[in-house]
């Protein structure tokens, strides 16, 4: 069976610091997924845990209690709406949320590839294509290498154009230059633990080979895919489900592909 347009796991309110939209609220992104006919989504604002040291004077102030505000979160009949988190992942190989605290989240996402944050998730010297590449590989390995509940938990926007700011190129050739056989050894790994893999990319790269080669390495060795908008506002959510079918489309996915959920 083709793969269903049934939810979305990657949405920010206006807690998060990227978004601060006065009408990106909880009630207003429920009425998406009624609109949309989605039985399943997840805010996952940004955060970092308190109790973890290193917080970047951005994500500082994105702490548990800060999220919390958004609960209860309001509820519809047919509706799964899930209370997550997207952390981060610092250049020192920290996770932004304790093993103790993910238990107050129902879906956690990680970003490696947020590369745009100098001095906080990247060294300011690495700016060449080959260290990007090479750092990139290293940080999502290391993840893996952590002891965490990986059947509730996300892997976000694997080609996030993020990781090539301030780089001496592009998305493109960060992505090239990391081979088949590389991406394949990681992907059997995230197979492996349980770890969902994110589709979220925008229209234009869904007919891109260059962004797609990722993707069909996954979907080869294994892995299961979710579908995460990461709305900001309002204005996002127009796209949001012409985005999820064409990457499905072009990634030929069917039911079989999808994240399970576990809620253990």
């Amino acid at each position: 069976m083709k793969y269903i347009i049934d939810h979305d796991l990657h949405i920010h309110s206006q807690l998060s610091s990227c978004s601060q939209h006065p009408e990106q609220t909880p009630a207003a992104i429920l009425n998406y997924a009624k609109r949309s006919g989605l039985n399943h989504i997840c805010l996952t604002d940004h955060h970092w845990d308190e109790n973890v040291p290193g917080a970047s004077d951005w994500y500082a102030p994105q702490n548990y209690p800060h999220l919390s505000r958004s609960l209860p979160l309001p509820s519809e009949d047919g509706i799964t709406f899930d209370f997550g988190c997207e952390t981060e992942f610092d250049r020192f190989m920290t996770l932004g949320i304790s093993r103790e605290a993910m238990d107050r989240f129902t879906f956690i996402i990680v970003p490696t590839s947020h590369l745009h944050m100098a001095g906080f998730t990247i060294g300011c010297d690495i700016t060449s294509v080959a260290e990007r590449a090479k750092l990139y590989m290293e940080r999502n390995h290391a993840l893996l290498d952590m002891d965490l509940p990986f059947h509730k938990m996300g892997l976000a926007h694997f080609t996030c154009d993020l990781m090539a700011r301030n780089c001496d190129g592009s998305r493109d050739d960060i992505i090239n230059a990391i081979s088949d056989v590389e991406l394949a050894e990681f992907f059997e790994r995230l197979a492996k633990c349980g770890m969902g893999l994110e589709l979220n990319i925008p229209l234009g790269d869904c007919s891109s080979e260059t962004s797609l080669r990722p993707y069909r390495i996954a979907l080869k060795c294994g892995c299961k895919f979710y579908l995460g908008s990461d709305m900001h506002s309002p204005i996002d959510m127009v796209s949001a489900i012409a985005r999820f079918e064409a990457i499905t489309d072009a990634l030929g996915l069917t039911e079989d592909d999808k994240f399970d959920f576990a809620r253990k």
